[in-house]
């Protein structure tokens, strides 16, 4: 019965494993939000040099949101990159 719930669980975890990104997808991901961040702002600005506020505050929040999904995947790389056991086993310090 043991043995039957270790195969699940098994079957589970590299089910699963297809769906983590690695930290090089991740940067990638940062990079991509990164860019169109860029790109809506160019349009904000456009825009806002055109009098036409609505449209700039549209592309204002829409770069503003792909800032912030850049920072997460950003974020999130740093986290799988850096192993965090590491930086806090008190025989790393004392070393």
């Amino acid at each position: 019965m043991q043995h039957e719930s270790n195969e699940n669980f098994s079957e589970l975890i590299e089910e699963y494993q297809e769906e983590f990104e690695t930290p090089g997808e991740l940067h990638r991901m940062a990079a991509y939000h990164l860019m169109q961040a860029s790109r809506q702002h160019e349009l904000a600005a456009e825009a806002f040099e055109n009098d036409d506020q609505i449209t700039c505050d549209l592309h204002s929040l829409r770069a503003y949101k792909h800032e912030l999904n850049g920072r997460q995947y950003s974020e999130m790389a740093m986290m799988d990159a850096d192993d965090i056991d590491d930086i806090e086993d008190p025989e790393a310090i004392k070393a």
